[in-house]
């Protein structure tokens, strides 16, 4: 699978120079005139504006997916010219008149000068004109006709204005966005040292307070329905309607929800009262992986060789196989080169193709720069239409496009992969050491993933395409979903859900198996079959100690993420609003046009931090109950097959090793 993975990916490098060799992102990043010239570089270097003679033909016809694809331009064929400004003042042109000269229009339509049209406004790289309300009598345009064709072409494109406010909040506020990270790096790294000193009275905390918010609840449920039933309020009395808000006054609804919630702290109590021991296992194992990420630091930070890795691939995409349609809408600096491969083509056009002189040469091909003289064919122009499809990198565009997507997931999934394997075998090397820390070997993490690049890179790229063809199977069945959304057949719709419900699980038992197979991988060194198979036995004879770590895991990691999240939040929020009195100007929140915006960026920031280091700690977690249950299998405590867990784990069990002969008369002396 190794051999398959590397050859994959040569072909995936080759995709990638057929799509540099014949793309040509300039159509997404420049305009084009009526000729099919770029505005702004070669001989329009000067001229880095496109300006449309009839606005109204900008009236679109089509989607913006689709206005895309056609480099920007307007979904109708019209003149458009490049310019070094846009002018100041706006006068239309009839169609009888576009093949007489400028000074012979202008002086004959004088009439039709729209001071109330305002052409300074530029939108990448488009004369853009706001339309005002007053339209002289003499013109057969009105408002509304020149607005639709104004905004039909602003639908098109990325509205500027907004933009240039939000980078100008960004480059106000990043310093203080910086700092509201930092916090949330500290606040993450401290909550996971702490809580070898704090995870068994916190996960206390944490159960007690579910049980007494569902507390509360059975009190106030039993208020509600003792106040309504006193006052004789029956559903029998409401009858049946669809204002759901009306059930909150009558007293079965209470009562329903009082029953429910107490049935639920019942089996909340029964489960504490049966499985106290091992929760009590699973704080120990919590302690545990906290001193390990105490041991090994840089663990902390080896998610961010991962973020670096991801974004590679992400970029190496964007810039080969994405599509136009989507990159002009996120991210107009990195075109999709395969997907504007293509000569670009010409053909005659006229504003009247019916006239006799011109179907002569009506659709066929042209030259810009060649030279003509068709005098019985009045207005004839070549015009550019767009890129041709043929050749042999044009034909295969949709396999190599497919090709690119499951690059793409399998490169990514393969990443992910390699990080599991590589926290897991630090870690893994932290269990096994017999004499904590003396035992642990030294650059646990740095070996951890050089082992990895050297004995597992076949497996892991097993296991990445194994969730890669689930991924692709899910995201076709999203694009059918969305093409049927419209259908009338219920069946089909009923068959749709139930697909995309079952590869969804299939997804999450996927990761899951290979989460666990990675962790296998890293202790042994065995293949993923066989390792997936170890995992998934392993955990299902030890069912119930799995989904006790699992969720007093998941309860814990959630209150850090939501400790550190809500205080970096709460800080902006007061911060950025001025609600916070500085001592000196230095310290003063900025003026900003969004105050939002520079707080949803430490909000999400501090998220994506406090998900990276807890996302560690997870797996430390993972890695060290795997460890524990194969330690409890394969050893009995005697010298020859001695325990390697902490005392703590061995003293909760009711385990022991056995001490050699010569420390056993020490003592008893």
């Amino acid at each position: 699978c190794c051999v398959l993975f590397l050859v994959f990916i040569a072909g995936y490098i080759v995709v990638g120079l057929v799509a540099w060799l014949y793309g040509d992102p300039r159509q997404v990043l420049y305009p084009r005139n009526s000729t099919g010239a770029y505005c702004g570089i070669g001989e329009n270097r000067e001229k880095p504006y496109l300006y449309y003679f009839n606005i109204l033909s900008c009236i679109t016809a089509t989607n913006i997916i689709t206005a895309t694809m056609d480099g920007l331009q307007c979904p109708t064929t019209q003149v458009r010219i490049c310019v070094s400004s846009c002018p100041k003042r706006y006068w239309m042109v009839n169609l009888d008149q576009s093949n007489q000269p400028v000074k012979d229009v202008f002086n004959s339509t004088l009439m039709f000068c729209q001071p109330s049209v305002d052409l300074e406004m530029v939108t990448l790289g488009r004369c853009i004109p706001s339309v005002g309300s007053e339209i002289l009598p003499a013109s057969s345009l009105n408002t509304t006709n020149i607005t639709q064709g104004i905004n039909g072409l602003l639908d098109t494109l990325n509205a500027r204005e907004i933009s240039t406010k939000i980078f100008e909040d960004i480059a106000r506020s990043w310093y203080w966005i910086l700092i509201a990270l930092a916090i949330s790096l500290v606040l993450s790294l401290l909550f996971l040292l702490l809580l070898r000193l704090v995870a068994g009275p916190l996960v206390l905390v944490l159960i007690l307070g579910v049980l007494g918010v569902l507390a509360y609840g059975i009190y106030h449920c039993w208020k509600e329905y003792k106040t309504l039933r006193d006052k004789g309020a029956t559903i029998s009395q409401l009858g049946f309607t669809t204002n759901l808000s009306a059930y909150q006054s009558v007293q079965e609804t209470w009562l329903v929800a009082l029953i429910l919630i107490s049935v639920l702290e019942g089996i909340l109590l029964l489960l504490l009262i049966f499985l106290r021991q091992r929760i009590r296992i699973a704080i120990a194992l919590l302690e545990e992986a906290s001193k390990a990420v105490g041991q090994m630091m840089s663990t902390l930070f080896f998610p961010l060789l991962t973020f670096v890795l991801l974004l590679i691939c992400v970029a190496y995409w964007v810039m080969t196989a994405l599509p136009p349609s989507t990159i002009s809408c996120f991210l107009d600096f990195f075109p999709g080169y395969l997907a504007t491969s293509g000569q670009p083509q010409y053909r005659w056009w006229a504003p009247s193709g019916t006239d006799p002189g011109c179907q002569d040469v009506i659709n066929k091909t042209c030259n810009p720069l060649d030279n003509f003289s068709i005098t019985n064919c009045p207005g004839l122009t070549c015009q550019f239409l767009g890129y041709s499809s043929s050749g042999p990198a044009q034909r295969s565009l949709f396999n190599l496009q497919i090709y690119g997507i499951l690059g793409l997931f399998w490169t990514l999934n393969w990443v992910l992969a390699l990080g599991q394997c590589v926290l897991a075998g630090a870690f893994a090397s932290f269990y096994w050491a017999f004499n904590k820390p003396q035992d642990i070997p030294s650059c646990p993490l740095t070996a951890a993933f050089f082992r990895t690049l050297r004995y597992h890179t076949g497996s892991l790229a097993f296991g990445a395409l194994i969730l890669t063809l689930v991924q692709i199977v899910r995201v076709v069945l999203e694009y059918l979903d969305h093409k049927l959304r419209g259908a009338q057949n219920s069946l089909i719709r009923c068959l749709m859900c139930c697909l995309k419900c079952c590869f969804w699980c299939l997804e999450k038992f996927i990761k899951f198996l290979n989460r666990n197979a990675y962790i296998m991988i890293a202790v042994y060194g065995k293949n993923f079959c066989i390792s997936a198979k170890n995992a998934f036995m392993l955990l299902m004879r030890n069912i119930v100690r799995v989904v006790v770590l699992d969720k007093v895991t998941d309860l814990l990691l959630f209150f850090g993420k939501l400790l550190v999240v809500s205080g970096v939040g709460i800080l902006s929020f007061f911060f950025f609003t001025g609600r916070i009195p500085a001592l000196k100007e230095e310290f003063r929140s900025p003026d900003l046009n969004y105050y939002w915006l520079p707080i949803m960026v430490s909000i999400l920031g501090a998220y994506v931090i406090a998900s990276g280091f807890f996302s560690v700690f997870s797996m430390c977690v993972d890695t060290l109950f795997l460890c524990f249950l194969e330690d409890l299998e394969r050893n009995d405590g005697s010298l020859a097959k001695p325990y390697y867990m902490s005392k703590n784990l061995m003293k909760i069990l009711g385990k022991k090793n056995e001490r050699p002969s010569g420390e056993k008369r020490k003592k008893a002396k």
